[in-house]
């Protein structure tokens, strides 16, 4: 049976229970009720008697939300040497890989692909975020790279699978969801476009985890080229058949400044970001960046890369949406296809117990033969019974008749 593929239709703005910078999403918000009146919800007044008491559902689900905390897996795949970690400790302001060995040369010729997973807790403004950093160092760096991409599926497939054993189990109240939400994409500068192997992983990818394709070291290109080798991506991404992440529609009540973001993110993929963790004054203002001989390269200026772009949809505007196409399609895909691979395989063990049940036993005489006579007798035995029964009662009418005649 071929696996049944899910497709999201475009749904409304799903906000994010999540406390992130400004930020203050709801992961409720009833009809008609706009942001400040969700946080401005007070106690019904003496004698108002219009109240309910249903409009606090969304303090109630904030509450709870932040209580129990979030969890949030972010895998990154490329080379080496492309600024994985360095973005990664950029985005999250913290220093996840103090303690790695960076391999020499002939170390990263000889090493394959394997799962670095990095855990930490971030807490902002009273709300937890358990988050999960999936690395693949040695991804494209062998000779032979033809089966790297089997690592990365396998780990995303055995993450499904925990989650659905789990789910299947008796304390689904305690589930540590690790499933990948999303998985940064790191494509190479120096090349023209998408290369054999990114093709192919990304095909790999597409319906298991969401895909957001990012271009390295943006640094090293100049604004035309950063727009060239965009477009360039974005028609190999075309021509493959390959499905990104796809931003949600917005809402036609939407406020325009958030309608205007959402088009500038969407017109930025893939996005081109620059990596470091170097305070540098310039101008009296200490900025993140990178000095060179002709000027600073700052990391968060939007004229010369798109992290800002990155962070604020990976972070403050889509984290709980990459969460529920996550649950919603490919966990739905997987799930799906689980169950179906079950069913085939109760069918199969049914199919063999009759196929067994033909095999002769003692005295030349099959299973299927020894039920058939079995059901013979129980027939007799009844028809038996049924004859005496018979009997009885005629016997009886006869001797009601001879009352009678005397």
């Amino acid at each position: 049976m071929l696996p049944v593929y899910y497709r999201r239709t475009p749904s409304p703005r799903r906000p994010n229970a999540l406390v992130t910078g400004n930020t203050f999403c709801l992961s409720c918000q009833p009809s008609g009720l706009n942001f400040s009146q969700a946080l401005t919800i007070k106690s019904p007044k003496p004698g108002d008697r219009d109240y309910i008491g249903f409009a606090t559902l969304p303090e109630q689900i904030h509450r709870k939300s932040v209580k129990r905390g979030f969890d949030f897996t972010l895998m990154v795949v490329g080379e080496s040497g492309l600024g994985k970690s360095t973005l990664i400790n950029s985005l999250f302001l913290s220093d996840l890989y103090k303690d790695r060995k960076i391999p020499d040369a002939a170390e990263r010729v000889e090493k394959t692909t394997c799962i670095e997973k990095k855990t930490m807790d971030i807490e902002e403004r009273g709300v937890k975020l358990r988050l999960t950093v999936v690395d693949t160092p040695g991804f494209g760096d062998a000779l032979n790279s033809e089966d790297s991409w089997k690592v990365c599926v396998n780990y995303i497939d055995d993450q499904f699978r925990q989650y659905f054993t789990d789910e299947s189990g008796l304390n689904r109240k305690n589930i540590v969801d690790n499933r990948v939400h999303c998985c940064l994409y790191f494509i190479p500068p120096w090349g023209h476009g998408l290369r054999q192997i990114d093709v192919e992983l990304m095909k790999r990818l597409h319906q298991k985890v969401n895909i957001v394709p990012v271009i390295a070291k943006a640094d090293t290109l100049t604004a035309p080229e950063v727009k060239k080798l965009k477009q360039r991506i974005l028609s190999d991404i075309e021509e493959n058949n390959i499905q990104i992440y796809q931003f949600p529609e917005c809402d036609s009540d939407e406020d325009e400044e958030f309608k205007q973001q959402d088009r500038e993110l969407k017109a930025s993929l893939p996005f081109s970001v620059i990596g470091s963790n170097t305070v540098i004054e310039v101008g009296g203002t200490r900025v993140r960046g990178r000095q060179y001989p002709w000027g600073v390269v700052e990391v968060e200026n939007p004229k010369h890369s798109d992290f800002n772009k990155l962070r604020n949809m990976l972070i403050t505007t889509h984290m709980q949406d990459l969460k529920d196409v996550t649950e919603d399609v490919h966990y739905e895909n997987f799930r799906a296809q689980c169950i179906s691979q079950i069913s085939q395989q109760a069918i199969r063990e049914r199919g063999k117990l009759k196929r067994d049940s033909v095999v002769p036993l003692e005295g030349g005489i099959t299973e299927t033969d020894r039920l058939l006579l079995q059901k013979d007798e129980e027939i007799r035995r009844m028809q038996d019974m049924l004859a005496q029964m018979q009997q009885k009662l005629k016997a009886t009418g006869q001797s009601n008749d001879n009352i009678v005649n005397i």
